[in-house]
């Protein structure tokens, strides 16, 4: 008998303190607290090293992060000649992937033990956005934009990739997308990352399979084919004609639906309104056109379905990014910078659970539905014997 592919939706395979996700009420949870109270209290930096640290840090515990932070600011010489010999062409995607990789040879810690492992994890928050920040600069030839010591983790992203130092609300409004981003449990990237840690792979090479995975567009890179969207609708007015066209042909709406989330993505009502807010600074009209596109795919899709449909992290996202000047093919290393932290955090957790049994190798099983020619297999024909 066949089984069904279902993406091992719903299937338990680890224990985790992570974070949680109730996607019947519409709750996100990071180490116990509530997203919702971290994006109005929080920071990206204290989220990064509350998710690393079981708990809300101390005054001490939070400055020591920061510090390291603010040292690892930085990308090794020959990394930096790497990115200079790269194609201009290059998804930037493939070279943060590939770039993660190399990052492993320049390390002088051996030892894999859970505090190298802590000091990693801050090295790799810390350069993921210089290395994104950098590629953008070189790949449109202009020089690289060296890191400020005074700016926070946002701010300084965005000053490097633009070379200006940023407006304190729109780096404020980065910051929140960052808090949001940060950890989602065992999501598609996530778990490639803790599947690898679990054969004992180092640090480097699991960061690396989860920004593989989250460079697909059913993945990370919905926010860009939600941008996509918007620029082919271009209006209010389009929306609905649009809309109706796609479902009428069975087409997906991007931004809309989740797997785990039956009502509001509490992600998605946090960047609703960092999108309302960034139009009415910029002027721009992507908010009520991504807010058209929502209210009109929920109708529509209640008629023909009968069911509710709500938006995803995604949907919002892409127009709050493109209002803050990102180019759109960094949205999704943008996600990468955030959620670096929930898979160094799940790395961790994966390598050091404390908790019996101890992880071990994941290995699921898969139902052969291939050729069978009996319980010795099939017969080997000669080549020159096979029919043409």
């Amino acid at each position: 008998m066949q089984t069904k592919n279902i993406g091992l939706r719903n299937i338990e395979v680890a224990d985790t303190k992570i974070s949680a996700v109730d996607g019947i009420n519409g709750k996100l949870i990071y180490r116990g607290y509530d997203i919702l109270d971290l994006v109005k209290k929080s920071t990206f930096e204290e989220t990064a090293c509350m998710l690393l640290n079981d708990d809300l840090p101390s005054k001490t515990v939070l400055s020591e992060f920061n510090d390291k932070l603010i040292a690892s600011r930085k990308v090794p010489e020959g990394l930096e000649k790497n990115l200079k010999n790269l194609p201009k062409t290059a998804n930037p995607m493939d070279v943060l992937q590939s770039l993660v990789a190399i990052l492993a040879a320049y390390e002088n810690e051996k030892l894999d033990d859970r505090p190298s492992n802590y000091t990693r994890a801050i090295d790799l928050i810390s350069k993921l956005p210089i290395i994104v920040a950098c590629w953008d600069r070189i790949r449109n030839g202009k020089e690289i934009v060296q890191p400020s010591k005074d700016l926070s983790h946002a701010a300084n992203f965005l000053y490097m990739l633009t070379g200006n130092i940023p407006d304190n609300e729109f780096a404020r409004i980065l910051d929140i997308c960052l808090i949001l981003h940060a950890e989602h449990s065992f999501n598609a990237s996530t778990f490639a990352a803790r599947e690898v840690a679990s054969t004992r792979a180092h640090m480097h090479a699991a960061v690396s399979a989860g920004i593989g995975a989250l460079s697909g567009e059913l993945h990370g890179g919905a926010n860009f084919q939600v941008m996509k969207m918007l620029l082919d609708i271009r209006t209010e007015e389009n929306v609905e004609p649009w809309i109706k066209e796609k479902l009428a042909h069975d087409k997906k709406i991007m931004g809309m639906g989740h797997a785990i989330y039956k009502t509001f993505d509490p992600r998605a009502e946090v960047l609703r309104e960092l999108s309302r807010r960034l139009s009415e600074k910029t002027g721009e009209p992507w908010y009520k056109i991504t807010k058209k596109v929502e209210d009109v795919t929920a109708e529509e899709m209640k008629k023909v379905k009968g069911s509710d449909i709500f938006p995803n992290v995604d949907l919002y996202s892409a127009s709050a990014y493109y209002m803050l000047k990102i180019p759109m093919d960094l949205n999704t290393p943008i996600f990468a910078i955030s959620r670096v932290a929930g898979w160094t955090a799940h790395i961790i957790e994966e390598k050091f659970a404390e908790a019996a049994p101890k992880p071990m190798l994941y290995r699921p099983k898969a139902v052969y539905v291939g050729k069978y020619c009996g319980p010795s297999g099939c017969e080997y024909v000669p080549l020159e014997k096979r029919q043409q």
